[in-house]
């Protein structure tokens, strides 16, 4: 069974159409609304997706904790709630899993567009050579997902040092995402990540 688990915050005109295409591919979608203030969770059930609401605004490491445990299948996708990720690609994440040769895939992005993004990434290939660690369209073993502590303010690199140290397989397969007219905070979120980075390297 595949679940696809998908956090969101206030992606009410967005999240029914990315459910849908999901559910063309995957068991079970499940949303976790992470306490939003527009119509995230009715959208998100009305198209098919068990919803899993937030009661205080925890962020994306919480809600993607949640959804992980809470998820079903044996094999979880993750993508974002607001179409960057395309569903068309969770035949291709799962595939190295289903045939016993990954714990963990990402979907690789063209282009990481984020400075802040890219130099995380250098820094994780200094223990691992990887093209990217921060994507958000990514397939896991369940077994493996419910043992991450995701210790950090986003999933940049951490997701991947502690499923390595869990003794993981990974591998990547490049996905092409859509471009999202839609404003990101700066991300003074990264400049933390950088030092949880460097307290998970130094683990060895």
């Amino acid at each position: 069974m595949i679940s696809a688990v998908i956090p969101a915050y206030n992606e009410g005109e967005r999240i029914g159409g990315v459910v849908g295409k999901a559910l063309d591919y995957v068991d079970e979608v499940v949303v976790v609304d992470d306490c939003s203030s527009d119509e995230t969770r009715a959208v998100a059930r009305e198209a098919g997706a068990r919803v899993i609401r937030n009661e205080a605004n925890i962020g994306y490491i919480y809600s993607i904790k949640k959804g992980f445990r809470e998820a079903k299948g044996d094999i979880i996708v993750t993508l974002d709630g607001d179409g960057e990720h395309d569903p068309a690609y969770i035949p291709k994440l799962v595939k190295p899993i289903t045939d016993g040769e990954a714990d963990l895939v990402f979907g690789v992005r063209a282009h990481i567009t984020r400075l802040s993004e890219r130099l995380l990434n250098q820094i994780v290939n200094l223990k691992v050579k990887v093209l990217d660690s921060g994507t958000g369209f990514r397939a896991l073993k369940k077994e493996l997902a419910v043992k991450l502590e995701l210790r950090g303010e986003c999933t940049c690199g951490i997701l991947l040092l502690e499923s390595l140290r869990h003794g993981a397989v990974f591998r990547e397969i490049p996905v092409y995402n859509r471009q999202i007219n839609k404003k990101r905070a700066i991300a003074w979120g990264h400049l933390k990540q950088f030092f949880y980075l460097l307290y998970e390297l130094s683990k060895g």
